[in-house]
């Protein structure tokens, strides 16, 4: 069953605006990086992300959403757990996002 996979970044106040961009491009090209281990091929499919612009102030701080999908469990889990391409992303962040949320459903499962 599909998975969807949201992330939300926070970046932290004084990060200059090309590195805060620098992390959101590399967050937009896991869709080619990560490769699956049994196809060898790419297995996530972004959406998109970018820079909130919601007008109604719910946000708590949080500015720059992602929406990625995957076709079941399995490989959602392969990526937060085990994807190399992903884990190096999540290192890079270290230095420059204040908060993370993540979000991730299935259609219809309520």
């Amino acid at each position: 069953m599909t998975v969807y996979h949201v992330v939300i970044f926070k970046f932290k106040t004084l990060v200059p605006e090309d590195e805060v961009q620098a992390a959101c491009d590399r967050m937009l090209a896991l869709g080619t990086q990560c490769v699956h281990p049994k196809s060898g091929k790419p297995y996530v499919k972004v959406h998109g992300g970018g820079r909130d612009n919601s007008k109604e102030g719910l946000q708590q701080g949080m500015t720059h959403p992602f929406i990625f999908e995957f076709e079941n469990e399995e490989d959602r889990d392969y990526y937060v757990d085990d994807d190399p391409a992903h884990i190096k992303f999540k290192d890079s962040l270290t230095d420059v996002v204040d908060k993370v949320h993540v979000h991730d459903f299935s259609p219809g499962k309520f």
